[in-house]
């Protein structure tokens, strides 16, 4: 496992966090079996929102944190202000009640990262920062950030916290992967990958701000299970999601192409790919992956095993033809 410490944490971060939406009470010792795989392997690092599973995967991480006696170890992304059905929720009343309903659930009494889920453009930058700043006042949260952010968004956040001497946002977490994402898999959701978001992912870089990246393996169109020419036949088991945001000429390409290095270099398609974000070399990347059994996790883990040279990852990403 590799690990980062940004400027804003007391503690190291592990490269892959561990994405909890797999986690449910009624299969407890089953997570139980799984948090404690996953930390064996390195992961100390985990992703969590208050909409998952309506509570339950935060209540086995939160139950799994204090029975082995981890908080204080393990690193916690919460989130709050998901957009239900009903209107967009991204106000302080909402940061404030679906924070307090994630501590309890979580057994805990802070958020090493806090993330806004979504944003609503209509809703002025200065009500958002002020309202996190009170909770990161009251020790509820270590630092905050936006999930599906735009940088121009947090560029304004971070404009007027420095203006008015507040704490900015510190990190962002996007989509990031090898494909390129042409349309949305849900309503609000924010990609960096592809040639078409270049800018964002400079000002990134130049920000040196944390990316906690999410579907680095493309709705499983990276899993290893995908071809050309299985697509037809295993359509039905596939994301739909993945089918309409990556099936696509140029993500085949990508495709072909990582199954290629993926057996000279003896390693798992999924594995190409999450190397590819974890190894980029002008962001900070941290990523978020759920692994759903043990070896799921060990697997993603021999990630850092696998080195991809700069001709590699061009040539993977189509931006040169020969490797």
């Amino acid at each position: 496992m590799e690990y980062g410490q940004p400027e804003w944490s007391s503690k190291r971060v592990s490269r892959i966090l561990h994405g909890t939406i797999m986690l449910n009470e009624r299969e407890m010792e089953k997570g139980f079996e799984l948090l404690d795989a996953v930390w064996a392997s390195g992961i100390q690092s985990f992703d969590t929102a208050a909409l998952y599973g309506g509570g339950t995967c935060e209540r086995v991480l939160g139950r799994w944190m204090e029975e082995r006696g981890v908080r204080e170890e393990a690193f916690v992304i919460g989130k709050s202000c998901h957009h239900s059905g009903d209107r967009k929720r991204v106000t302080p009343f909402d940061i404030a009640a679906d924070l307090a309903d994630s501590l309890a659930r979580q057994r805990a009494g802070y958020h090493d990262l806090h993330l806004l889920h979504r944003d609503d453009p209509d809703v002025d930058v200065a009500v958002i920062v002020d309202a996190l700043n009170e909770q990161l006042d009251a020790g509820r949260l270590r630092a905050f950030g936006g999930s599906n952010w735009s940088a121009e968004r947090i560029e304004q956040a971070n404009e007027y916290a420095d203006k008015k001497g507040l704490v900015g946002f510190v990190a962002s977490s996007p989509n990031y992967s090898l494909a390129d994402e042409k349309e949305v898999p849900w309503e609000g959701c924010l990609s960096i990958s592809g040639p078409g978001k270049a800018s964002e992912r400079a000002w990134y870089a130049a920000q040196k701000m944390p990316l906690f990246t999410w579907s680095s393996i493309a709705r499983g169109f990276f899993s290893g299970q995908l071809t050309r020419d299985n697509a037809e036949s295993i359509r039905g088991q596939m994301d739909g999601s993945s089918v309409t945001s990556y099936w696509h000429e140029d993500n085949w390409q990508r495709l072909d192409r990582v199954h290629e290095l993926a057996g000279e270099k003896g390693a798992s398609v999924a594995q190409i790919a999450l190397a590819w974000v974890l190894q980029d070399p002008e962001l900070d990347v941290y990523a978020l992956v759920g692994a759903r059994t043990p070896a799921e996790a060990e697997n993603n883990t021999a990630v850092f095993d696998i080195d991809l040279s700069a001709e590699e990852r061009d040539w993977l990403d189509l931006r040169r033809d020969e490797r």
